[in-house]
């Protein structure tokens, strides 16, 4: 057994555990047993029911003690359930809402995130907060999150001062983030946000597109700040931004705190939504809904592309199959698909013609510029900040060239001071 691994129960009303092991494995919780109890509805009282709750207090006091570190139910605890599991079980208890903000707390390594996830774990802590007063007032032990004995009233009289102190500088963060934004669209540059399910390969794609090296990991929500860098390939100017992952069944109030962060898919110019299409057509189906579901939330208009990822793992029989199986769901009604290997580049030349395509407001101008030191400089200007369709050298040199309309301007403008002509 990895040393570096505590040990945890899953407690599931359903068999489909896949997910929340990936997660307690995401926070090196190595899955000793998984207790399932079938049941349509969790028990208003303890989430499972009694008996259940007796069958795993005799499996942790089986083992030897503090083997059991943790247990983790595959769902959303009600304040009384999770007293009352706690209380059970002496064992501390996450649900799943509470194991994600634990990951997120360790994936979080800029103010903006460690912020944000501040604001999350805050948030789910408040209604808990208020079951323990109440509990404390009835003469009970506070249990597990309150820390033992202390004044838990003031500790959620702390609580709102810390999120009303947590918005305000995730305010002006944000407010910082919408100058930078602003000033990429006047410099030219069109904004392309990559979004999708927790790693499906947003930041392998990243990294193939920009030529850079963020810093990849096969783990659920390896990237929680953005990411920003400039698309090498085909001398587009666009900006591509890598951000945090969605995932199914998380609170809206969990979203609205990394609202800033999301806000950058929001206002893209093109959304490039990627998912694994490795997976089993159902999961694959399943995993594009919430993620679908979750920009409709966000308030996206613009246009979306989706990036079917990881097709070397499949057969062209099987691409196929999975292609035509979401096409007749109905999911990616007027959306463009693209199949790609990240890890064979295959088909990203047609994934880049087609956010080509997707980008608004593309114009175009042909201009003609006589034959002069000034005029290269300009030129090398125009590759940095505007796509290059065609240049011609000769008496005078031609360049035709694709852009938004604010880069047209200023194209038109210098072209004029260099004594140049503008042709179409």
């Amino acid at each position: 057994m990895n040393e570096n691994k505590k040990n945890a129960i899953v407690v599931s009303l359903n068999d489909d555990v896949s997910e929340i092991a990936q997660l307690a494995d995401s926070l090196d919780y190595k899955i000793v047993r998984t207790f399932i109890q079938h049941r349509e509805k969790p028990d208003v009282n303890s989430y499972i029911g009694h008996g259940k709750v007796e069958e795993i207090k005799e499996f942790i006091e089986d083992c030897e003690k503090n083997f059991i570190n943790l247990v983790i139910i595959d769902g959303e605890l009600k304040p009384s359930q999770w007293f009352t599991l706690e209380k059970k079980l002496s064992v501390e208890v996450y649900d799943r809402v509470r194991l994600i903000l634990a990951i997120f707390e360790e994936r979080a390594d800029r103010k903006e995130a460690k912020l944000q996830v501040k604001l999350a774990q805050l948030q789910y802590e408040r209604p808990f907060v208020r079951e323990l007063i109440h509990r404390a007032r009835a003469g009970e032990h506070p249990g597990f999150m309150a820390g033992g004995e202390y004044q838990v009233d003031d500790y959620y009289e702390m609580i709102k001062k810390q999120m009303k102190k947590i918005r305000e500088n995730l305010e002006n963060i944000g407010g910082e983030r919408d100058v930078r934004r602003r000033h990429r669209h006047t410099s030219g540059f069109y904004l392309v946000s990559l979004a999708g399910y927790t790693n499906a390969g947003k930041s392998s794609l990243l990294n193939l597109l920009s030529a850079e090296q963020v810093k990849v990991e096969g783990r659920l929500f390896s990237t929680l700040s953005t990411t920003t860098r400039k698309i090498s390939d085909k001398n587009f100017p666009i900006l591509l931004t890598d951000t945090v992952g969605f995932i199914q069944n998380l609170p809206a109030w969990v979203i609205d705190a990394f609202h800033s962060t999301l806000e950058e898919i929001e206002v893209a110019d093109v959304v490039l939504l990627v998912a694994d299409v490795s997976e089993d057509k159902e999961i694959v189906e399943k995993k594009l809904k919430v993620s679908l579901d979750e920009l409709v939330d966000i308030g996206v208009t613009s246009p979306v592309v989706v990036a079917l990822n990881k097709t070397d793992l499949l057969s062209e029989e099987e691409i196929n199959d999975r292609i035509g199986y979401l096409q007749k769901s109905g999911l990616i009604k007027n959306k463009k698909m693209i199949p790609i290997s990240i890890k064979n580049r295959k088909n990203i030349d047609a994934l880049l013609d087609t956010i080509h395509d997707s980008l608004p407001h593309m114009a175009t101008v042909k201009i003609r510029l006589p034959a002069n030191e000034k005029t290269q400089s300009f030129i090398s200007w125009i590759y940095e900040k505007a796509h290059v369709s065609d240049i011609s050298y000769g008496d005078y040199i031609t360049i035709c060239v694709e852009c938004n309309a604010i880069m047209k301007d200023k194209i038109i403008s210098r072209c004029m001071d260099l004594h140049g002509s503008v042709i179409r």
